[in-house]
């Protein structure tokens, strides 16, 4: 087995699906929904032939189930397509559908045992993409001799451009033999949407290495709510129009937003006496209604902090609900905030922590407010 090419596993599986809920007013609404279900028993009465589960929230689930749905369209061939999520997954006996020929897991092989139990009882084909180092080196923990399990697992190339890959070659070689060409894409969209997996690839892969693309994951980030199409019936054809330009051109804006409404609260700082005191004082700021914002301003607080002769810590405090919020940040690899997060029952990465605390609690460790020109 060999790092960073691509692979067919036999018989292997691993847990590797997202977690996600969506709410419909305020109450947790699951994946085994009643219309999921509906759709299910629609394809047992048409006898479907392909079932598509694609990892929910992931982009890369999202446009390989766009791909196997044009590779279906093309051939006129019944296809089912529905998110898998932890939240309330499908069960076995949910996909058993007299006529199915073949599963697809998408950007995921599915929990441990689920695909080679599915394949067993149904005597189908069960297919599945990959890209995570995680797969890899935990694969061999689900070994299956069932012949009819097929894993797909590249290092170096993220799920949706495998899919992509894959499903083109289907295409090509099912239109050569009956004497027809047929793309996946046409020409006009072909580029846009293959710019868009280059760049998702880039992010699937940690790469970073792609111009602007901080600026395209936040103009990314904002599509993620409408990757289930169970709920968004339009999500294929929204899909198609995605542009990188577009998407970097949103993604500048929200930073020079975020940039202009850090600079306000950073003109609000505090200092703040970690446990009253026990773990020294820092630097901290509230920031009600703008929790996105935690991450950045709590680093930028944590050097301020630190050259003002306090702890290297930057807090950050926002009401979450009806509770309030504390998140420890800091750029000093020497400094652990989870120990303190931990302390007041919550936890995180010695860079990276946050907690629940009273409010009567929080009054104690705040000192007396500052002005930014104080801090050097």
């Amino acid at each position: 087995m060999t790092l960073g090419h691509s692979i067919s596993l036999v018989g292997k599986n691993r847990s590797g699906i997202a977690r996600f809920q969506t709410t419909t007013l305020g109450r947790p609404q699951g994946f085994r929904s009643n219309a999921a279900l509906e759709s299910l028993t629609r394809a047992r009465e048409e006898r479907t032939q392909n079932l598509v589960l694609y990892n929910y929230p992931s982009f890369s689930g999202a446009f390989s189930a766009l791909f196997a749905h044009l590779f279906h369209r093309h051939l006129n061939i019944p296809c089912l397509i529905l998110p898998f999520s932890s939240v309330e997954p499908f069960r076995v006996e949910d996909l058993r559908i007299d006529g199915v020929e073949k599963y697809y897991f998408l950007d995921f092989l599915g929990p441990k045992g689920f695909a080679a139990e599915l394949s067993r009882r149904t005597s189908c084909q069960v297919i599945g993409f990959d890209h995570r180092k995680s797969t890899l080196s935990d694969i061999h923990l689900y070994e299956d001799h069932n012949s009819n399990l097929t894993y797909h697992v590249n290092l170096e190339k993220s799920s949706s451009s495998a899919v992509y890959d894959y499903f083109c070659a289907k295409l090509s070689e099912t239109r050569s033999n009956d004497g027809h060409n047929a793309n996946l894409l046409n020409s006009e969209d072909q580029e846009r949407v293959e710019m868009v997996l280059k760049y998702i690839e880039d992010g699937d892969l940690r790469r970073w290495s792609f111009p602007d693309i901080k600026e395209f994951n936040i103009g990314l980030s904002i599509w993620r709510s409408k990757l289930n199409c169970i709920t968004n019936p339009h999500m294929f054809e929204q899909l198609m129009k995605i542009n990188v330009m577009n998407l970097v051109a949103h993604g500048s804006a929200t930073i020079a937003d975020q940039e202009r409404l850090s600079s306000k609260f950073m003109k609000k700082v505090f200092k703040v006496r970690l446990g009253r005191g026990l773990y020294g004082e820092c630097l901290g700021v509230r920031i009600d209604g703008n929790p996105n914002l935690s991450d950045e301003i709590g680093k930028k607080l944590s050097i301020k902090s630190e050259a003002a002769g306090l702890r290297p810590i930057g807090a950050v405090v926002y009401m979450q609900g009806k509770n309030l919020k504390m998140c420890l940040r800091s750029k000093d690899r020497s400094t652990d905030t989870s120990v303190i997060a931990k302390v007041y029952g919550g936890g995180g990465s010695p860079s990276s922590s946050s907690f629940i605390i009273r409010m009567d609690e929080y009054n104690v460790w705040l000192s007396s407010a500052i002005s930014e020109n104080n801090i050097t």
